[in-house]
């Protein structure tokens, strides 16, 4: 047999106030319910706590030694109540975001000030990776929610839709290009081209258009960041294909954009979460506002109006 908190609870007030009629009154229990909790209690310890004489009630030296140990378990089972109220009312906690580099950039900023906002002792961690490490922290529950595209045949994560981000071409000042509202994807293939690395999700993406128009690109650079590929088209060494979320990331001083058509190709972009393990309410509070965000761009995925 266990000692139950009850237990604790009455034995440290009838220590502290001498009397089971005022330890009753304290706790807001019977005289005979207390005398029961403490029998039993003495029954778990194996021994006498109290010694009852017309003096009054006493501690026996067993008990006198044991009232620390009981002050100390009712503080420790009070403090982990606390703590675990302030994790449900989100008053502490802490939440971890995975996300690809376009969505941490371009969309996750304003939810996370609205979201610090609202619960300001929650403490946020960011991993701005590749889309397939995406799915695999939240997979390997090292990341609570994912942003990415769809992961391919995965199990242990479901995708939720919930924008759309189209591509944009990117041309220096003065390009030809920039001279019409929008650009087809043919004429931009026409110039060189700075493209980002063959293991991004944009990249992967473009790769899907080229194939359905059956050609190819004059690869003129290709390099990691999406920010380089910027400063690269603004120094006049070729034109790109972004995301138009990107436009986030990247400076614009020397380049501007225009819809890229013909095919228009969006990207689904959306949240990643687990399948088998449930959120806490912290970050269910996160996708609240994730979703509300969202929501203000357009009702699930949007236009090119919504991203830019």
């Amino acid at each position: 047999m266990q000692p139950s908190i009850r237990q604790l609870k009455a034995f440290v007030a009838i220590s502290e106030l001498g009397s089971f009629v005022e330890a009753s009154e304290r706790l807001h229990l019977s005289q005979p319910a207390l005398s029961i909790a403490i029998r039993k209690l003495e029954q778990a310890v194996g021994g006498v706590l109290f010694h009852r004489s017309p003096r009054g009630v006493q501690l026996t030296p067993e008990g006198r030694v044991f009232l620390p140990t009981a002050r100390r378990l009712i503080g420790d089972w009070e403090e982990a109540l606390g703590d675990l109220g302030e994790l449900f009312n989100k008053q502490r906690g802490k939440v971890t975001l995975a996300a690809l580099p376009t969505l941490a950039a371009g969309f996750l900023p304003a939810v996370l000030a609205d979201y610090r906002r609202l619960h300001p002792n929650i403490a946020i961690s960011v991993h701005d990776v590749l889309a397939s490490q995406v799915d695999e922290l939240v997979s390997e529950q090292r990341a609570d929610i994912g942003f990415s595209v769809r992961p391919t045949g995965s199990e242990t994560t479901r995708f939720e839709p919930l924008i759309d981000d189209h591509f944009v071409a990117v041309c220096p000042l003065g390009h030809p290009l920039l001279a019409h509202d929008e650009v087809s994807w043919e004429a931009l293939l026409r110039y060189p081209i700075i493209a980002v690395s063959r293991l991004s999700s944009t990249r992967q993406a473009i790769e899907e258009v080229l194939q359905t128009l059956g050609s190819e690109m004059d690869l003129m650079c290709e390099v990691s960041q999406i920010g380089t590929a910027g400063r690269m088209v603004a120094a006049g060494l070729g034109v790109s294909a972004l995301p138009s979320l990107s436009f986030r990331q990247i400076s614009s001083e020397g380049i501007g954009w225009r819809p890229l058509t013909g095919p228009r190709m969006p990207r689904t972009l959306g949240i990643i979460t687990p399948t088998r393990t449930p959120l806490s309410t912290a970050a269910s509070a996160m996708l609240e506002r994730v979703r509300e965000h969202a929501a203000q761009l357009g009702a699930g995925p949007t236009d090119d109006a919504a991203v830019f």
